[in-house]
């Protein structure tokens, strides 16, 4: 009964029934998808069978006069030795990284893309994937053979035909590999992503140094346990030192000034407890509660406007019987259904911008609307029906009889106040986090790196033998549109593995650097690097034993060292380099970006062969230069698969997150503002109607339209200043917690706040005078006629 009632109320006018449905609607559509992309995020590595009892193996190093660090990398024979001497170890194994977004061809030459690891035949043992095709653990010990995802499979013919299939990757021409099965895809929500897995038995075919049996140094695996039922990771402390004690010279380390010890990381703890997803989630949710709570209290807002207008209806409901349950009781079959068609609006709304919210969100609708999703969400829009339906049903139940028979007047505006100070509270705080969010992300795009990038291009030719490469260079110089030509072995913005500096002669290591191992000599110049001592690489007169180094790296030699006289032409030794002199010292430059830089001082070596990455400086940066690029290294490289790249295009990609994030909150913000001025404008036309005898009387006496306005405009400043404050402190706290993640910060000036508070506050006040203007000049005859 009570929900037919509701259902013919729908279409009554003057309730302003779309208007609460489409608000609450928009709200709860951002605001559900945000609360489930922070689900999303905190049950990374959560699918796994026992997920609880699976680790990963962190090493930990303090060098001497250093802080104590922590890597996700070990030595390739640490995780075997843990499953044979450690009995608490159920199983174990090793991968590695080979290529992420690889290029590989089949003899057909079909071009496809995926991450590819290298792993043992134990990977599934400890992280299993079920298997669609192939035995896993016995195409993981055959030399050149892999196992692929079921996408990829797909892509390639389908599961049960790409058996047998051979492919070979851009990056390493000549090596064939064959697949031999083909397992399920991996979850979008963990931290091991991968479409084709490489058996470790292939290391020797694609890499000159096989240190899968190390136990000190080459510390590129991910090595993973998984420990018996009960096992605590605290309890293996004492056997793990044992261990180590068997396999590595504990002594030469501790002369070297090196302690090294191991610990495990749960995996469902690797993502969500990192500091950055932590403060992630909790701006996400924040926003998110924003959101829904101000969707919440303005349709109650809009219900209580309409107390006045409904109070004989519901009267002669109580005058034919009706109780204050059954009133409630209508009320709240409103809500249900008010709220059943606004989750309606908001599913069509979320499914009809899928693309907008994949990309905002950095996953698909499948992975962040699984059914523990989805029974959260649920969850939620119950407790919205809970708030936004008990509040009206309680005032209206209270309602007299007499309503029926005289006007009824609800002169008591504070709830209203109150609810509308939530939502100028929740706006002010969206609105200045975007800016303060927009400000941070062009500050990271556009920072300074320590060199110029401007109208630069740049191409991996990984795979191509040098003297093609040299041909490609010297084509490219040819070309009136290249300004200069160079190569180098990595790019800055891609982070850098380490290696340790010693002192020619000596076993202690000193420190750890970011090795950006080989450069030409026209890299610096090409750069823009300056070189503040000494005089970098030169063609012809440069020698492959010398280096330069970063001015902090010099700085930390000399201060260890006890170097009065600085570093110029001094040698050093570096692992994995040998013995080399330092021929000049450059201005420090920023490795990896500012939201998770490499502090580490640097180093460069320098080649007189071409080096993989080659990297090209235009006049001008347009797309008809970019295309002669391109086609000049498909030319000189015609079994290269060439992707010619701007280096802007990959600082901005570096940042990706953050502009997300950044359109996440312009989105939200706007929705709030919206929402919010949706409420205002109800709020005030209720007050208009409620007073309009009193304007009616003012204009009569001589009262002008902007004292008129004033009438309104005084109760607003009353409940909007201090919500705007309260929104602006909130937004001070959130705003410096999120830019934690970033070395480099924008600046956070109280001339910020109070310029966002104050433009708040202009939309705010604008629209009240433009909504009371319209009763100010109304004619106070008619106004008190229809009272």
């Amino acid at each position: 009964m009570n929900i037919r009632m509701a259902f013919r109320s729908l279409f009554k006018e003057r309730q302003n029934n779309s208007i609460k449905i489409i608000s609450l609607g928009v709200g709860l559509a951002m605001g559900l998808v945000l609360i489930s992309k922070v689900y999303f995020e905190q049950t990374y590595d959560n699918f796994y069978p026992d997920s609880n009892r699976i680790y990963q193996i962190q090493e930990n190093v303090v060098m001497e006069n250093n802080k104590p660090n922590s890597y996700g990398q070990v030595s390739g024979g640490v995780a075997p030795g843990m499953k044979a001497e450690i009995p608490q170890v159920e199983a174990a194994t090793r991968l590695t990284y080979m290529d992420e977004d690889a290029v590989f061809f089949t003899p057909d030459k079909k071009r496809y893309i995926g991450t590819f690891i290298m792993a043992d035949s134990f990977l599934f043992d400890v992280l299993p994937r079920p298997m669609l095709a192939g035995n896993a653990k016995d195409v993981l010990s055959r030399p050149l053979y892999a196992l692929v995802s079921r996408s990829i499979a797909e892509k390639m013919g389908g599961i049960s035909n790409v058996a047998g299939q051979s492919f070979q990757m851009d990056n390493w021409p000549g090596k064939t590999i064959t697949i031999g099965g083909v397992f399920e895809d991996v979850p979008e929500n963990t931290h091991l992503k991968y479409d084709v897995i490489v058996s470790m038995a292939s290391m020797l075919k694609f890499f000159q140094w096989d240190g899968t049996e190390n136990w000190i140094g080459n510390d590129r695996y991910l090595g993973y346990v998984r420990l018996m039922p009960g096992t605590k990771p605290e309890s293996l402390t004492t056997a793990i030192h044992q261990m180590q004690t068997r396999h590595q010279d504990m002594e030469e380390l501790r002369k070297a000034g090196v302690a090294l010890t191991y610990s495990l990381l749960p995996l469902e703890k690797l993502h969500s407890d990192a500091p950055e997803t932590k403060r992630m989630s909790t701006m996400l949710v924040l926003i998110a509660f924003a959101l829904i709570f101000t969707a919440t209290m303005n349709y109650i807002l809009i219900v209580l406007s309409s107390l006045v207008k409904r109070s004989k209806e519901i009267a002669v409901h109580k005058c034919y019987g009706a109780g204050e349950k059954n009133v409630a009781g209508m009320m709240l079959s409103e809500t249900l259904l008010h709220l059943t068609i606004s989750i309606v609006v908001a599913v069509a709304l979320i499914f009809f911008f899928s693309g907008t919210v994949e990309e905002l969100l950095a996953a698909s609708l499948s992975a962040l609307l699984t059914p523990r999703t989805i029974l959260l969400l649920a969850l939620i829009c119950f407790i919205v029906f809970i708030v936004s339906g008990l509040v009206p049903a309680r005032i209206f139940s209270k309602i007299p009889v007499s309503s029926a028979f005289r006007n009824y007047r609800e002169s008591r505006q504070s709830w209203k106040l109150g609810l509308l100070f939530i939502q100028f509270t929740a706006t002010a705080f969206l609105v200045t986090l975007l800016v303060i969010i927009g400000r941070q992300y062009n500050r990271m795009v556009n920072d300074n790196p320590g060199y110029v990038y401007e109208n630069l291009l740049y191409c991996n030719t990984t795979g191509v033998n040098s003297s093609e490469r040299q041909n490609a260079i010297y084509e490219l110089r040819r070309l009136p549109e290249v300004q200069s030509v160079a190569s180098c072995s990595t790019l800055p913005i891609y982070g850098a593995s380490g290696n340790n500096v010693l002192e020619p002669g000596k076993d202690q290591e000193l420190f750890n650097i970011a090795d950006l191992y080989s450069v030409d000599a026209d890299y610096l110049p090409l750069m823009e690097i300056p070189v503040v001592t000494g005089t970098g690489f030169q063609r012809g007169i440069s020698e492959s034993s010398q280096v330069i180094i970063s001015q902090s790296f010099a700085d930390r030699l000399s201060e260890m060292l006890n170097w009065k006289d600085g570093v110029l032409e001094k040698n050093i030794n570096i692992t994995e380099h040998g013995v080399h002199t330092i021929c000049g010292i450059y201005r420090n430059i920023r490795v990896a970006s500012i939201s998770n830089p490499d502090n580490r001082p640097t180093a460069m070596f320098y080649t007189d062969a071409p080096a993989p990455v080659i990297m090209v400086k235009l006049h001008k940066l347009n797309p008809e230069n970019i295309q002669r690029v391109s086609k000049v290294l498909e030319a000189a490289l015609p079994n290269k698969d060439i992707v010619v790249t701007p280096y802007k295009t990959s600082m901005t990609y570096l940042y990706t997150s953050s502009r997300l994030f950044r359109n996440s909150v312009l989105i939200g913000g706007i929705i709030t503002l919206i929402i919010a001025l949706i409420g205002l404008i109800g709020y005030t036309r209720d007050e208009i109607n409620r007073r309009s005898a009193e304007i009616a009387i003012r204009k009569v006496n001589g009262a002008s339209v902007k004292e008129i306005q004033q009438l309104f405009i005084s109760d607003i400043l009353r409940i909007a200043i201090p919500a705007i404050v309260i929104g602006e402190a909130i937004s001070a706290i959130t705003a410096n917690k999120w830019m934690e993640n970033f070395a480099e910060k924008t600046n956070l000036s109280g001339l910020l706040f109070i310029g966002c508070g104050i433009s708040v506050l202009a939309v705010i006040l604008s629209v009240v005078s433009i909504d009371t203007f319209r009763a100010t000049t109304q004619n106070p005859v008619d106004m008190i006629k229809n009272e």
